[in-house]
């Protein structure tokens, strides 16, 4: 058995030496079908209404919605074209770092933040005002940092304790905890051709996990941040994901040849990223910056070439997505204002 085992370390060991890093990936893609730098999107709605940072936003599933989470102690949801505020939900903690919007019919929302909480709202088809939780989920020992919904019957959370957990929604209980990651999980992304089955985390150990859900375990781990990574976001195919980190970079990550195949920063970019999105075609990736401005990188092109540059904030993009239609960009500011950009 010993000579087995390492045997297996042997091949591993050779595995990963020969595979290749998937440096140059695209290169000949981005020559013969270049993104059109004459188009930038712009400001096509403002929403007004925190008093407060804005720390999370979620589009919904099926309407032209949104949700907002802010540190005035508010929940608002949108409407992202007439700017109403449709609803506004009062929190019992104004500590909120995070918001989640139900996809499938648009009837949940979820928030958490520094009180370990993770509280479910139900909301009514005319959206009647609602003040009290329908379940408050409670076994994290740190903050709640990233929550999405799984379908209708599951909860995923992420959070300061440095594990993920899988939530039963009916009952309120934990199905399974992820415990792999050696430093807070600050965000998390649900496979989008495997919701019930695959997601990805992204940690302050500076390392991104995907993990499967059935076997209730980390599959792939994925090296080569220098710093927190903040934000994570599954390609819409679901074969890679993007990942936001504190050291200034952006990189994309193929699950099949397990590597980085592309990196997205230069020399003038200096501080950290909050969030990542990508547009529904997975060909430009959007991030948001510590330096109030959300960038708009191209995933075939060069390293280092900003494709597009949105810069209306007067304070920290924190939270950044792309409309279920990809017609539409929301940005979420410490200005308390979110802006839609087409």
């Amino acid at each position: 058995m010993g000579d087995l085992k390492g045997r297996i370390e042997e091949l591993k060991d050779k595995i990963s030496k020969e595979r290749q890093d998937g440096t140059g990936a695209f290169d000949e893609v981005s020559s013969k079908h270049p993104v059109d730098m004459g188009k930038q999107l712009m400001v096509r709605r403002v929403l007004k209404g925190h008093f407060g940072k804005v720390y999370a936003m979620h589009w919904a599933g099926v309407r032209a919605e949104l949700i907002s989470a802010s540190q005035d102690g508010k929940l608002i949801i949108w409407n992202a074209k007439s700017t109403n505020k449709i609803l506004a939900i009062p929190l019992r903690s104004s500590w909120v770092m995070t918001c989640a919007y139900e996809q499938t019919s648009d009837d949940m929302v979820a928030c958490g933040g520094l009180d370990n909480l993770c509280s479910i709202y139900k909301l009514t088809p005319d959206r009647a005002p609602t003040n009290r939780a329908e379940k408050e989920l409670a076994a994290h020992d740190g903050y709640l940092s990233c929550c999405r919904f799984v379908g209708k019957d599951k909860l995923l959370t992420a959070s300061g304790d440095s594990t993920c957990i899988m939530w039963d929604v009916e009952r309120g209980d934990p199905i399974s905890t992820f415990t792999d990651h050696a430093g807070d999980v600050m965000s998390l992304a649900i496979s989008p051709s495997a919701p019930t089955q695959t997601f990805v985390s992204g940690s302050c150990d500076s390392n991104s996990k995907v993990w499967d859900a059935r076997e209730k375990r980390c599959v792939m781990t994925f090296t080569g941040h220098e710093s927190d990574i903040n934000s994570v976001a599954f390609f819409p195919d679901g074969n890679a994901f993007a990942s936001g980190s504190d050291d200034s970079s952006c990189r994309l990550w193929d699950l099949r040849a397990v590597c980085e195949v592309n990196q997205y920063g230069n020399d003038r970019i200096l501080c950290g990223i909050t969030s990542v999105e990508f547009s529904r075609s997975g060909r430009m990736l959007f991030a948001g910056y510590d330096d109030y401005s959300c960038h708009g990188w191209d995933t075939t092109g060069s390293r280092s070439q900003v494709s597009m540059r949105m810069a209306s904030h007067e304070n920290r993009v924190s939270s950044l997505g792309v409309s279920l239609d990809g017609a539409a960009l929301c940005t979420g500011s410490w200005d308390t204002l979110l802006k839609v950009w087409a």
